[in-house]
């Protein structure tokens, strides 16, 4: 289907499971078209994709997949990476602009600060956090913890903590104690 005008034209299912596969190979990552880059604010939007937005944007997406992969993306439907997140950061830092700068990570980039004060994102729940390994054990510990509470003479020692504390006003003598502390 030739491209006309710079336009895309729609493309016909017949057509595309005709073509030879080759066709639908993307080129070489980092690899620019060969030729003089055409001015960006005159080119066609075929020219500006091709020599201005594909060198910098494929490599970003296929180290995103890479990531996503050493993330384990692929094996679970929840998870902690955010591919935005991954792809601002890595584009942000490859700039052409900032070659000789350092790295720099997504929460110190100054338009991620500036956007996060206005728009804050909620926190991200532990289960992502978490390995599974880990959760097993916060899980356990807490069931063995349930159990124990269960047992009749861990609730006796309970009761007559309770009862201590209510004889004794326990909680006023520990505040006393500390307003004391707190005047030395």
């Amino acid at each position: 289907v030739p491209l006309q005008a710079g336009m895309l034209q729609p493309l016909q299912m017949e057509q595309l499971f005709s073509a030879p596969a080759a066709q639908y190979l993307l080129p070489i990552l980092e690899e620019a078209p060969s030729g003089e880059p055409p001015d960006p604010k005159k080119c066609s939007p075929r020219e500006y994709l091709e020599f201005c937005i594909f060198p910098v944007l494929l490599p970003g997406l296929a180290a995103l997949l890479h990531e996503a992969d050493k993330e384990k993306c692929f094996e679970g439907k929840r998870t902690k990476f955010i591919p935005s997140d991954f792809l601002t950061e890595w584009l942000y830092n490859k700039n052409p602009k900032r070659k000789d700068e350092s790295f720099t990570e997504l929460f110190s980039i100054p338009f991620v600060k500036d956007w996060l004060k206005d728009h804050p994102r909620p926190p991200v729940p532990l289960s992502l956090l978490l390995s599974e390994e880990e959760a097993s054990v916060l899980i356990q510990s807490f069931w063995r913890g349930y159990r124990v509470r269960c047992d009749s003479e861990v609730q006796e020692l309970r009761q007559w903590q309770k009862k201590l504390r209510e004889e004794r006003h326990i909680t006023e003598v520990v505040k006393k104690f500390w307003t004391k502390q707190e005047a030395k």
